[in-house]
């Protein structure tokens, strides 16, 4: 059973950190239109070396107000396979709102379903006092000093998605799960031909730095995090590849929706 509590904490630190975590200083020449939209989706197989062990889905929802105030709204499940349903069911939704521009974080939920394990955590950002308040099963848990442009784990991605990479660029962002607010850095290393379910596509190759991880990404020796960011206007993660005690973790991207709109724009440098 430590095997399998391993591996279940690693896919669930893979997706909702390894993808979910980071996000540049922005540069001088960052990308004026917004990547992503209402409509957008993306579908994602989760591999455990070479074995399919559960599924991802990413989607941008419609815009929505919190207090009267337009805001952006994220959208994450992840969820085992049939076969690991049998000894460990995971069920888990996340939800993140932003402001407009997305460059600062409102509110995050997440709804954590995993064997007989259940965690409802609701994570609020106070940005008169820059604080967040971080509520567990309604209870009001942590309260912590925050940055002014604090993201949480998913909101990060998405603020991530709207700089222009290039290869050497690093970069670090303020992220928080409401227990801690912490600076992760990246470096982008190269630009590769990746092949994927859903074909060869042109992407960045980014590795994350995983000293600020817990769990199995600290009790391994040489973990390491890597994603793989589509070369044009979209910036999508096509694929997140991570080495920890317990084997290699890999999600790719297996289906794409773009939102209403898709201005497309290949950068190929």
């Amino acid at each position: 059973m430590t095997t399998i509590f391993e591996m279940r904490k690693a896919v669930y630190l893979l997706l909702i950190w390894s993808m979910l975590m980071l996000v540049p200083i922005p540069p001088a020449h960052a990308a004026l239109t917004m990547p992503f939209g209402p409509g957008e989706k993306l579908t994602y197989e989760i591999h455990w070396t070479f074995i399919h062990a559960g599924d991802a889905v990413l989607e941008v929802m419609p815009d929505t107000e919190i207090d009267g105030v337009p805001v952006r709204h994220f959208k994450a499940t992840a969820t085992t396979v049939p076969w690991v349903d049998k000894f460990y069911k995971v069920r888990d939704t996340m939800d993140a709102w932003t402001n407009m521009d997305v460059t600062y974080a409102l509110r995050y939920k997440k709804d954590q379903n995993e064997g007989t394990y259940h965690k409802d955590v609701d994570l609020i950002f106070d940005k008169e006092k820059n604080q967040s308040l971080r509520y567990v099963r309604g209870d009001l848990k942590h309260v912590i000093d925050q940055p002014a442009d604090a993201f949480d784990p998913m909101s990060v991605l998405f603020s991530f998605r709207k700089q222009i990479f290039y290869k050497t660029m690093k970069f670090g962002a303020n992220v928080s799960d409401g227990k801690k607010s912490v600076v992760g850095e990246a470096y982008v290393e190269d630009l590769e031909n990746v092949e994927t379910p859903m074909g060869i596509i042109r992407a960045f190759r980014v590795r994350l730095d995983v000293k600020h991880l817990s769990g199995v990404f600290n009790k391994s020796k040489d973990a390491e995090l890597i994603v793989w960011f589509s070369a044009d206007n979209r910036r999508i993660p096509v694929k997140v590849r991570s080495k920890v005690k317990v084997g290699h973790f890999t999600l790719e991207l297996v289906d794409y929706q773009p939102p209403a709109f898709d201005p497309v724009t290949v950068v190929d440098r």
